[in-house]
């Protein structure tokens, strides 16, 4: 399918591994350029960048800490000049712990809304004056904003309120650019086998109706749709890909 995505930037949170790293490959497949942004796995981010050259198309490796608003001001003030124009902007990265809500302190309740809701915020209020008009922002929520979680209770009341976050922002970006979000059902990746670790062995024949787990492709396919041209009729909406967890 051509996307019309050829020579356009793409910025991606979390694309050192997982549904980012995903993501950044079928950008480039599609013909786009794209800014790599990382925290802490900088060989993740290497080999993504590496998959992203292996198309064809310039990579560019960025550092930040979401959840620093002075370090995503440093990264930002850095981007080399191509990179300076901005056509979709991708939120891929999260933090999740598996904990009992009588068990969850101060620290952790605050680690796991500044990553999952206050940094996604904190990077777009950054990025939106760097993208061109018509542009498309993806937030990635989680199944879990629909059906609440007793063992992650922080990280599902965070990406409720991504989802809401990512309807406010439709409304105050309109009409020159466009945001959305993806809402995935439990993913392999390396947070959601953590997850699944936690979970019944036959949770997935019990409570999803395709009866697996989705693998990290299947999500990125899905948000590099969302971000492409083709859906530009298309803002304030969330794109349940749970393989049936939850039906709205």
């Amino acid at each position: 399918m051509n996307l019309d995505l050829l020579n356009r930037i793409v910025f991606i949170t979390g694309a050192s591994s997982g549904i980012g790293a995903s993501a950044a490959r079928f950008f480039a497949e599609e013909g786009a350029d794209v800014v790599i942004s990382y925290h802490r796995n900088k060989s993740g981010a290497e080999n993504t960048a590496e998959m992203v050259k292996s198309a064809g198309r310039q990579a560019w490796l960025c550092p930040m800490d979401v959840c620093s608003p002075a370090d995503i001001a440093r990264a930002v003030a850095q981007f080399p000049e191509h990179f300076r124009k901005l056509d979709a902007v991708i939120l891929c990265h999260g933090k999740n712990v598996v904990t009992p809500f009588a068990k969850i302190g101060e620290q952790e309740w605050n680690e796991v809304l500044e990553t999952n809701l206050s940094g996604p915020f904190f990077v777009i209020q950054a990025l939106v004056p760097l993208m061109n008009d018509a542009g498309s922002i993806v937030t990635v929520a989680s199944v879990a904003a629909n059906t609440g979680n007793p063992n992650h209770i922080h990280y599902a009341a965070a990406k409720a309120g991504l989802v809401n976050l990512t309807k406010s922002l439709a409304r105050a970006l309109a009409p020159r650019l466009r945001v959305n979000c993806v809402a995935p059902g439990i993913t392999l990746t390396p947070m959601g086998e953590d997850t699944v670790e936690s979970l019944p062995e036959d949770y997935a024949q019990k409570k999803l109706l395709v009866q697996r787990y989705a693998t990290p492709d299947e999500i990125a396919r899905c948000i590099v749709f969302v971000a492409s041209p083709l859906t530009g009729f298309m803002t304030g909406a969330t794109l349940d890909v749970n393989g049936g967890r939850d039906l709205r």
